[in-house]
This record gives structure tokens, C-alpha cells and sequence, in this order.
């Protein structure tokens, strides 16, 4: 019997229950369907939409918990390329409007136009950043993520306490 990517990509996933490994997998496969597309619009109906997050909200599930079928899948991968590997990384940031920073995260502050009375309007920068890495083939054949991490400015002060907490898997 053939596996789909969905099956490949979570065998390593272990949420700490059936129903949520199965929950991911639903998720992950309606997402397939609608990329891009907002987790309302994505999972087309009201109860797979609280389905989700629910799941999203599980005390039991996490980025890590998450990712760690996704790393193990990536590492297979890896393992069965002959040649060099190369692991591409960066850092991108999610910005979202939000009156109070400490909702969400806080990422930085920014200067924005220049007022009437020659001083510059100051703004607080809410939400994410992320930092993953990416292992590729020298043409370029995508093998999958080798790293991520998410992070507010707030929780994370220094480079020193990012290192210590990224959750490298191969």
C-alpha cells in the first residue's frame, strides 16, 4: 500500500496520543489542498476549523512535537543523497499590527514618519521571527528543514539564550 507524503512526512511524530498524530495529519493534508489560505477558508467548515485549533491550543502539542517527523523525514532524505549537502538559513519576520506587544510578541521598535514638529513618529513592531534551515542538493532539490525556531524579541535577549533553545534535530 502507498503511503502519501502526509504518512512519510509524520511516521516520526509522536504527539503522545493517536487522535492528535491523526488530527495533524488531517490538517496537514487539507492545507495541501488550499496553500496559502487562512485555516477558516483552508479547512472549509466550522468544526474541522475548531478542530484545528483546538489542536493548535493542546498543551500536548508544540513546534518542536510538531516538527520532530518532519526533521526525522528530512534526515532519511539526507541520508539517501549522494554528494554534498548544502544548508541554506535565515531568519524572517512575521509582523503583525497589535496595540498591546505583549499579546503577541514584541520584535522591535522602528521609526516611522516624520511629524509636524520635525520629531519622527516611533512605533512598537508585534510578533514573530523564525529562523530555520533548509538542506538542499547542489541543483537545488529541496531535502527539507534541518532546524527552526520561533521566538519573540521579549523572550529571547542575546544570541547566547537563542543558541542554547534552538531545536537542531540532525
Amino acid at each position: 500500500m502507498e503511503h502519501s507524503w502526509v504518512d512519510k512526512e509524520t511516521a516520526e511524530t509522536n504527539l503522545g496520543d493517536a487522535r492528535l498524530n491523526r488530527r495533524l495529519g488531517a490538517m496537514l493534508e487539507a492545507l495541501e489542498q488550499r496553500p496559502g489560505q487562512s485555516l477558516p477558508t483552508a479547512f472549509q467548515d466550522w468544526s474541522n476549523t475548531k478542530a484545528a485549533y483546538r489542536f493548535l491550543s493542546n498543551e500536548n502539542v508544540s513546534e518542536d512535537k510538531i516538527l520532530e517527523g518532519h526533521f526525522a523525514a528530512s534526515a532519511l532524505r539526507i541520508q539517501a543523497t549522494e554528494g554534498p549537502i548544502l544548508i541554506l538559513q535565515d531568519t524572517t519576520e512575521f509582523n503583525f499590527k497589535r496595540a498591546d506587544p505583549d499579546k503577541i510578541g514584541f520584535t522591535k521598535s522602528s521609526t516611522g514618519r516624520k511629524l509636524k514638529d520635525g520629531r519622527f513618529q516611533k512605533f512598537t513592531i508585534c510578533g514573530l521571527l523564525m529562523h530555520v534551515s533548509l538542506a538542499i542538493t547542489p541543483d537545488g532539490l529541496p531535502l527539507g528543514l534541518t532546524a527552526a525556531k520561533f521566538w519573540s524579541r521579549s523572550k529571547f535577549k542575546g544570541t547566547a539564550e537563542l543558541k542554547r533553545r534552538v531545536n537542531l534535530r540532525l
